[in-house]
């Protein structure tokens, strides 16, 4: 047997700037010893869709959605069948099964396997998905599908999944709830040593979800003289203690939402909590004293949210000298 994997792009132009897709590893290296494995990037390269397969698999995102149904659909016109699964198909099951033949609500550990054997004997479920969320431990990658493709020179990687809060916009509490699972600290510093890659980029959604754990991750990632990027919510700005590890950790970049300037949008979007520290312009400046830059993300089209919001949020961006 033989199994496409497909990381669908916004359009069919080329990408510049793509990093390597963290799930596409973990599929392959949940995929059984004997079935072949290929995988096209459609932000780097053309897929061939008349070179043989037996099954293709796409990871799906709301904004990569119509693209990806596009694809499915050259597929599915060649009698291949398609599974579909991330965020977008887990939250709009209906919608995907319209274009793809089974749908993975969730993550893939504990599914992946069992859904490759029901393929190999043509007996495909409509959903998979499963109601206890598996353990990271142990988690493996199998990076060597990225070889020879042209990716950013960072390397992903995951420390844990899920986050604390449950702000009105967000995808991520949807999509795990209140579930909080992270790795062992042991099994990410291993990963990193092993590939010797300096500059690491942490997809987690939220790095901060217990301050003892963030103190633990950031004294492991000390000795590994790395350079990293992450994602933190806004209240760490409040440990001094913890920024100044997190900078000696090789931090140099850190992405806070900031999602709003009026208190307002802030309480509609359950983000109250950011009015209980202290103002953005004294939370930029701590991570400034020590040497991170900050890439700030705002969320536009709240209630109270006027024509000026987004010029006013281009004048504040600029005049905090935010670097993203």
């Amino acid at each position: 047997m033989k199994i496409t994997f497909i990381r669908p792009h916004l359009n069919d132009k080329r990408a510049a700037d793509a990093m390597e897709p963290l799930v596409f590893a973990i599929l392959a290296a949940l995929t059984p010893p004997d079935v072949e494995i290929t995988f096209f990037d459609d932000r780097l390269e053309p897929i061939p869709y008349d070179d043989p397969t037996d099954l293709v698999a796409l990871t799906v995102e709301t904004y990569t959605a119509q693209r990806a149904y596009q694809i499915a659909s050259e597929y599915r016109q060649r009698n291949v069948p398609v599974v579909m699964g991330g965020y977008h198909p887990t939250l709009q099951p209906e919608e995907a099964l319209q274009h793809a033949e089974a749908v993975v609500i969730g993550d893939a550990e504990g599914i992946w396997p069992r859904l490759v054997q029901d393929a190999q004997a043509g007996r495909l479920q409509p959903l998979y998905w499963q109601q206890v969320l598996p353990s990271l431990d142990g988690l493996k990658l199998d990076r060597t599908i990225f070889q020879a493709k042209r990716y950013a020179p960072a390397m992903m990687v995951q420390y844990g999944r899920g986050c604390r809060f449950a702000c009105d916009f967000c995808s991520i509490h949807a999509f795990y709830n209140r579930s909080l699972r992270q790795r062992p600290i042991q099994e990410v510093v291993a990963e990193i040593e092993t590939t010797g890659r300096k500059f690491v980029v942490f997809v987690d959604d939220n790095l901060f979800t217990n301050p003892g754990q963030a103190e633990e991750l950031f004294q492991a990632l000390i000795p590994l003289n790395i350079r990293w990027f992450g994602q933190v919510s806004l209240d760490i700005a409040q440990d001094s203690r913890l920024l100044d590890l997190m900078a000696k950790s090789g931090c140099i970049t850190a992405l806070i939402g900031l999602e709003s300037l009026d208190e307002r949008n802030l309480r509609q979007m359950k983000k109250g909590w950011h009015l209980q520290q202290d103002d953005y312009a004294t939370v930029i400046e701590k991570f400034y004293d020590r040497g991170i830059m900050l890439y700030g993300t705002f969320v536009f089209g709240y209630d109270h949210d006027t024509p000026d919001a987004i010029e006013r949020a281009l004048d504040f961006a600029l005049r905090s000298k935010l670097a993203i």
